[in-house]
């Protein structure tokens, strides 16, 4: 199974978005897929037409308890390759629960391993902050990507998040790759955000995407309804880029399995 944590400190910068229609571009192509909303607010939950206050097991329960395993809170999407592990508020006790843990940050890793050889991906959606929440993402996946949008102050978030996963790879996990920075919100027609692009291009390198995400009326609408970009209007522009990404990774994959490195 990959493990790729979709995680960025600032908010706003479309990580919800791209976790829920990553995931569900990834299952379109017949991939076994879990999306795992490891953030209280339960943005990602709401995505995939789930209640988070109906929930009857979220993943607050896996890492809180050892005896309920992974499994037993996985819910169904309506795409079928592709399950969901929910959140709610309850999520936010979290955080001083793991506090009191030994090894607290491998906590979610551990979980996952019930579900290692159920599934291809799995995406994680984490809360735009460096919580310990997020740390146990972070920690699990093979690699993160991070959403950017095309705006200055981006840049300096985002040096601030590759400096993190330095510190991330000294202390607690060695092997953790950045899978790649995704331009979002990017807006088609202003000389800002071709600027931005161009220099995120010249500063990253082959780190950022090929693929760009545009900003798209029925990409905002789509949680509203409780879906996927893929279910709500599949001929979208959208729909469209999150396919180009979802193979642009499925490509790196391949590309990783014969070079034995993740792409850098």
């Amino acid at each position: 199974m990959r493990t790729i944590a979709i995680t960025n400190q600032k908010g706003g910068c479309g990580k919800t978005t791209t976790a829920v229609n990553l995931a569900a571009a990834l299952a379109r192509q017949e991939y076994r897929t879990l999306l795992i909303d490891l953030d209280p607010q339960g943005h990602a939950t709401l995505a995939m037409g789930l209640t988070p206050q109906e929930c009857e097991r979220t993943i607050f329960d896996v890492i809180l308890n050892p005896s309920v395993p992974l499994p037993l809170v996985v819910c169904a999407s309506p795409i079928g390759t592709l399950d969901v592990a929910p959140s709610n508020v309850l999520l936010s006790g979290a955080e001083s629960h793991l506090t009191r843990l030994y090894d607290r940050e491998y906590v979610l890793r551990d979980r996952l391993e019930a579900v290692r050889q159920r599934y291809h991906y799995c995406i994680i959606d984490c809360s735009p902050s460096l919580s310990l929440l997020t740390l146990n993402a972070v920690v699990a996946a093979a690699e993160i990507i991070v959403p950017v949008q095309t705006h200055y102050y981006a840049i300096e978030g985002l040096r601030q998040m590759l400096e993190t996963v330095d510190v991330v790879r000294q202390r607690f996990h060695p092997e953790l790759q950045v899978g790649g920075i995704l331009l979002t919100l990017a807006e088609r027609r202003t000389l800002l955000a071709r600027q931005v692009e161009q220099q995120m291009r010249e500063y990253f390198g082959d780190l950022v995407f090929q693929t760009v995400i545009h900003r798209c009326i029925r990409l905002a609408e789509a949680p509203g309804a409780g879906q996927s970009i893929f279910t709500y209007d599949p001929c979208s522009s959208g729909a469209t880029e999150y396919t180009q990404l979802a193979k642009e990774i499925d490509y790196e994959q391949i590309r990783a399995s014969q070079t034995g490195v993740f792409h850098l």
